[in-house]
Order: C-alpha cells, then structure tokens, then sequence
C-alpha cells in the first residue's frame, strides 16, 4: 500500500556506503540518502537502487540574502545530481545543519520578518523544483533534543509555509519521529497534514530506532494513513536497534496494511 523506503545512512554502517544502498535495494526497499557530496554518485548509480529522496541543498538557510543565495544555487546543484539518480523529491531544513546536525546559523526567535523571507526563498525553490519536474520536501526537526535552535522547527511551521508557497514543487517531509518530540498527536497530525505531504519518515522515540522500539503505535499511524488515502512514501530515518535486517522487517510489518 505505501511505497517503503529506507535512510542509507543510518543502517548496515559496517558496509561501505555503496554496498549498502545494494543491499537495502536487495531487500525491497527504495533507498534515501543525505548530503550527495560525500558519495560516488556513478556507482550508487550502477547499484541498480530506485532512490526517493535526497538532501537538496549544500550550505545556505532561508532567511538571510546570502543564506537564500547558497540555498538558491546549491538547490540547483543538487537538482542535476537528482537527475543522475532518477531521484524525485530533495529534502529540505530551515538552515544548514552541520555534521552533528546542529544549525549552522542558531535561530532561536523567528521573527515576522523572517516568515517572509522564507516564503520568499521558497517560491524560488519551488519554481527550481518546476523547472526541473522535481519536488522539494521541507522536513520539520525537533528543536528539543536532535536540533537545538534550528528555525521552522516543528511540523506546523513547515506546513504552514508549505501552505503559504502553494506549489506542487514543494511539499512537506513530515518526519513523525520529531513530530512526536515537538508536538505529538501524530494521527491528527498526518490527517490536517496529508494534502501537502511529499513524504513521510518515521522513527520511534525515544532512540529514534525502527518502529517498535519505543512508544509510537505506529501500526495505528499506517492505518491511519492508509484510511485516509495515503500511497506514498513512508521512509525509515532510524537506527537499527540491533540486527539491521531485522530492523527493516520490523518497520516492514508497521506499514504492512
């Protein structure tokens, strides 16, 4: 019923990158990755993997005019790469993280001003994703514990500038793992959410390991999903809590309707 997807970043980390891409293919899986800069994209290429999603920028933010123009021109980047991996949606965060996914440029207070902004770099972003017949996903992030300080943090922000943008070029990436941590309520989330949804990840709180592993019923979420009509991607972003096939059974068997 949904099309099942998993973060290649986050298991089988005993195996080059490569090889697990291969392997998450192998198993039935669409594969996601993050920052594109540090892997060989002709070979993740020849694994044969069907890729749904990518990180869709380099550096730059969406409130700053030098931010918006890094964001602008690495979005474009990274569209090209897109291409090369037949790859439809390009994620998107409300400023850069760095490599322990903090913020590049700490936001604690969004002011007015900066809504508009935002805005305004996302049309453009969007318009990009036109071109190009690609959508990008903007990700809410929970500000509590994995991204202190990261502005349009929590799902409803992301969701309100999807809103304002109006486009089918960009679209949500409703992560339920902080959603859970930032705001909770996840069925009523995905149900107001869903018409501007592009993707959905999951994880379970807290460890943020595979669904069942902590205290999200998620069999309840995907039924959730499916009674509302839902057919598209629902991609685990965890850890494996232990055997890493075992992992992606478990997350098989919650969105197994």
């Amino acid at each position: 019923m949904f099309q099942l997807a998993v973060c290649a970043e986050m298991v089988f980390r005993h195996l080059p990158f490569t090889e697990r891409v291969r392997k998450i293919a192998e198993l039935g899986f669409h594969v996601e990755i993050w920052d594109w800069t540090k892997h060989d994209i002709a070979a993740l290429q020849e694994t044969g993997a069907s890729f749904s999603s990518m990180t869709g920028y380099i550096e730059g933010d969406l409130i700053t005019e030098s931010g918006t123009q890094a964001l602008i021109q690495t979005a474009g980047q990274s569209i090209e790469v897109a291409k090369r991996l037949r790859c439809p949606r390009l994620n998107l965060h409300g400023t850069g993280l760095d490599g322990n996914g903090m913020p590049v440029r700490p936001t604690p207070v969004v002011t007015g001003a900066m809504w508009l902004a935002a805005q305004r770099t996302l049309r453009q972003v969007a318009e990009l994703g036109r071109r190009a017949d690609v959508a990008f996903c903007l990700e809410n992030l929970n500000a509590e514990v994995d991204h202190p300080g990261v502005p349009f943090a929590k799902a409803a922000d992301t969701l309100a500038l999807v809103k304002a943008v109006d486009s089918p070029h960009l679209r949500l990436n409703l992560d339920l793992y902080h959603a859970q941590i930032g705001e909770g309520n996840l069925i009523e989330l995905v149900r107001s959410a869903l018409p501007f949804v592009g993707e959905i990840q999951v994880a379970d709180v807290p460890g943020r390991c595979e669904p069942g592993t902590g205290e999200i019923n998620y069999p309840a979420v995907a039924r959730a999903l499916a009674k509302a009509g839902y057919r598209g991607v629902v991609a685990m972003e965890a850890w494996a809590s232990g055997d890493d096939e075992v992992a992606l059974h478990r997350f098989r068997e919650a969105f197994t309707i």
